[in-house]
């Protein structure tokens, strides 16, 4: 299919979707090999997710906070365009013109929630694919809701996010003082 794709001129581009609460070294890993694999990758940050970061479902910085701790991280890759949404994934994809969605698993815990949404997505819009990949092994075991729960116990997070990321948590740090 993608012979296809690179033979009749077609742009292959790609919408890599999250909340992104905070951006982790492996959801850049993600984007850096997938940058490579295909035209265009879209980094969408979704506005209002359920799956937010504290207990109360709300995440810990506003979409706006994470869509610039993207774009400081990822301005050296040309291909990738960093955006927010908001509504249904399939409908945003089909608005831009995307061929698929990229989702990342780190554990069969992953795979079963992201099976189900990929499913989901196919019945609400057959004509966009999801494409899983696996991080790197150093990045299986880094989540998003684990570098917030480190990082507030006291821990070292800087092997987790990239340095933009840190600074941000320990000015939210002293924001909640």
């Amino acid at each position: 299919m993608l012979g296809n794709v690179i033979e009749t001129g077609k742009k292959t581009k790609v919408i890599y979707p999250g909340t992104f609460d905070p951006l982790t070294n492996g959801h850049l890993d993600l984007i850096a090999r997938a940058a490579k694999i295909v035209d265009e990758l879209v980094v969408a940050v979704h506005r209002n997710s359920e799956r937010g970061g504290s207990e109360k479902g709300e995440p810990l910085f506003t979409y706006l906070e994470r869509e610039e701790m993207l774009r400081e991280a990822t301005t050296e890759i040309a291909n990738v365009c960093v955006t927010t949404f908001d509504g249904l994934l399939v409908n945003f994809a089909k608005g831009l013109g995307a061929k698929a969605v990229l989702r990342g698993i780190r554990a069969v815990s992953d795979y079963e929630y992201e099976l189900q949404m990929a499913m989901m997505n196919r019945k609400l819009n057959p004509e966009i694919e999801t494409l899983f990949m696996i991080p790197g092994e150093r990045y299986t075991y880094v989540s998003s809701r684990l570098v917030k729960g480190v990082f507030e116990l006291g821990g070292d997070i800087s092997s987790m996010v990239p340095p933009n990321v840190v600074e941000r948590l320990k000015h939210k740090a002293l924001e909640r003082q």
